[in-house]
């Protein structure tokens, strides 16, 4: 039996359908769902969540945010989550560039709790960007 899977974020519905297996970010480690699954509540930190369905693989990106999981049902409430195939991995490396300028010091007046998340999130969508181009390759 399979485990439902609804992806959500403010920008609206990003995935429903049926899974086999659900891997996500989870602020301790990376967590794996199968169905009947011991229910749980937990935050996300940005990184990929891989879908495994039927069909194949699935990968989404998201920034943060929050996963419920039931013996059936995988819900992810996503601070923001794009499609893998939307990420930009030069986009992600410039993004990565301008966090680690701001941790460097070489702005005045950053907020440094900030520059860190802005870093982590970075790093995280430019790893995900990585792994989808060695998929595609």
């Amino acid at each position: 039996m399979p485990i439902h899977v609804e992806i959500v974020s403010a920008e609206g519905a990003i995935f429903s359908g049926d899974a086999e297996r659900v891997f996500a970010p989870g602020k301790a480690g990376e967590i794996g769902i199968a169905p009947r699954h011991a229910p749980l509540l937990t935050t996300l930190k940005p990184g990929s969540i891989r879908v495994l369905t039927a069909e194949g693989e699935k990968v989404f990106y998201v920034t943060g945010g929050v996963l419920e999981i039931q013996p059936h049902l995988v819900s992810v409430l996503a601070d923001s989550a794009l499609h893998a195939e939307q990420l930009d991995e030069a986009e992600a490396l410039a993004a990565r560039d301008r966090a680690r300028e701001l941790l460097s010091g070489k702005t005045e007046g950053i907020d440094l709790a900030a520059a860190q998340a802005a870093m982590v999130e970075a790093e995280a969508r430019y790893r995900a960007a990585q792994q989808l181009k060695g998929k595609r390759n």
